[in-house]
């Protein structure tokens, strides 16, 4: 098979994969906010399954499967409290789950047991604790659920990455971050970040939940915290030695990466929203 035919092969591969991803995304958040605990929980559990493999992680089965278990629990347990549907006791099993994750390394007879609960409790972190915070954001415009800003956390992402890979790769000239990524530039950066800015003062005069500046500040936040944390998992891959944090989705690599972005701009905008609002 010639080159033009693979590059064919894999625009075509990448684009279905692209196209099914936010169908699915897009569909979790709008639909239902069950739909939204179960397809979440589910992407978080994926996304430790992967941050185990990358770094190596050789603690039992068991222990894996505890800790992936535990971050899909935390997601949906947080939708059900941010929903007014418990209390906090809902929280009680994630807390024995952590507690059960740590003295098992008392019994778990293999070397370094200090990096095996540092990779658990990042893995808690970075993956479940993080995300889990986008649960509550459908509940803070509005009493009842309302997807709106956590759809627009991704539009926002969607739309800068498109933004600043064409612009990057037309114009870039001065490196970002070369250290870590260095195929990002800063004229891809300013001009994902001019057109978030542009969309999201269309959203102000049609979309009145938030003011117009509200709106702006929505857009600098989300895309300012999504660099960093695509910034962020790259780092982890390079320590890690990995191209990819794995090959789920064919054409984009993994869960994290695809959802790097919303893994630090998920807590950003919550902050953001629990001052203003």
């Amino acid at each position: 098979m010639s080159d033009n035919n693979l590059t064919l092969k894999n625009l075509i591969q990448r684009t279905f994969t692209g196209v099914v991803y936010v169908a699915v995304i897009v569909a979790a958040i709008y639909v239902h906010p069950f739909l939204f605990a179960g397809v979440f929980s589910l992407i978080v559990g994926l996304m430790i399954r992967e941050s185990y493999s990358l770094m190596k992680f050789d603690g039992p089965l068991w222990v894996r499967w505890l800790g992936i278990a535990g971050g899909m629990y935390l997601f949906v347990a947080s939708c059900l409290y941010a929903g007014n549907y418990t209390g906090r006791e809902i929280y009680i099993p994630y807390i024995i789950i952590l507690l059960v994750s740590l003295i098992s390394g008392l019994y778990i007879r293999r070397s370094n047991p200090v990096a095996r609960w540092g990779m658990m409790l990042f893995a808690q972190c970075y993956c479940a604790g993080t995300i889990s915070l986008l649960s509550f954001i459908p509940y803070m415009i509005s009493p009842v659920y309302n997807p709106l800003p956590v759809l627009m956390i991704f539009v926002f992402i969607w739309l800068n990455d498109t933004t600043a890979f064409l612009i990057g790769s037309r114009f870039g000239k001065h490196k970002l971050f070369p250290r870590i990524s260095p195929n990002k530039s800063w004229e891809g950066f300013w001009g994902g970040l001019f057109s978030v800015v542009v969309v999201s003062l269309s959203f102000a005069y049609f979309l009145k939940e938030l003011t117009w500046c509200q709106w702006l500040f929505f857009a600098l936040i989300t895309i300012i915290s999504a660099t960093w944390g695509d910034l962020t998992e790259s780092l982890l891959k390079r320590a890690c030695d990995a191209k990819d944090s794995g090959n789920m989705l064919p054409g984009h690599g993994g869960m994290l990466d695809r959802f790097d972005s919303a893994i630090l701009a998920s807590p950003s905008v919550y902050i953001y929203f629990e001052l203003i609002l």
